[in-house]
């Protein structure tokens, strides 16, 4: 018979810390689990949608709603990553809606929202995005006229589906280390195989 990928969805809020989890689980478990590692933001269209500010009604380019994302290209890639058969053996998949789109969802092993205050976020992505070149005023106006809003509507429901809610100050706390032996005893599992010891144990 041939093995189904186990599948890994992580959602929160911009620069909550998804995508430094799903690295270091990867980087972690790849040593002897083949592994894929989707981002989302890797599919944001060429031309996104824009979006109006309730409360300024100014006009921004939308990159917090699903509207902005490749989602037949996203489905696709990942209805043939995670398919039987598949090379991997774990397929974890990262995004601000990575518990909102619902053909994740559904398919989806284990559900984690990593979540982390806004005010930290907000401080994470000045300095991500004035790195890039923004100033600091053009990330601040963004954040608070449309990102909290999408982000209150389309990302902190889908807390209430995850099976883990995990601290996004990942430096801090055990969450890495746990969710990557969680991970291998399912997997083992799924193979078939007795438990064996990490390769750090061994």
């Amino acid at each position: 018979m041939q093995q189904i990928p186990y599948v890994l969805a992580i959602a929160g809020g911009t620069c909550g810390g998804k995508s430094t989890l799903a690295n270091r689980l990867a980087e972690a478990v790849k040593k002897d689990r083949r592994t894929l590692v989707f981002h989302m933001d890797d599919y944001f269209k060429k031309d996104p949608p824009t979006t109006v500010a309730p409360i300024t009604r100014k006009v921004y380019v939308e990159h917090n709603s699903p509207d902005s994302l490749e989602l037949d290209r996203l489905y696709s890639d990942l209805r043939e990553a995670w398919a039987e058969g598949s090379p991997y053996e774990l397929v974890i998949v990262e995004g601000l809606f990575g518990l909102y789109l619902e053909p994740i969802l559904e398919r989806a092993d284990l559900k984690v929202f990593v979540d982390l205050k806004s005010d930290e976020r907000l401080v994470r992505r000045i300095e991500k995005h004035m790195a890039s070149g923004q100033t600091f005023h053009q990330v601040t106006d963004r954040f608070l006229d449309t990102v909290r809003f999408r982000h209150d509507e389309l990302v902190e429901p889908t807390r209430w589906r995850a099976d883990m809610v995990v601290n996004g100050t990942l430096e801090q706390n055990q969450a890495v280390d746990l969710l990557e032996t969680f991970l291998r005893v399912q997997m083992a599992r799924r193979a078939g195989e007795s438990l064996r010891a990490t390769p750090q144990e061994e």
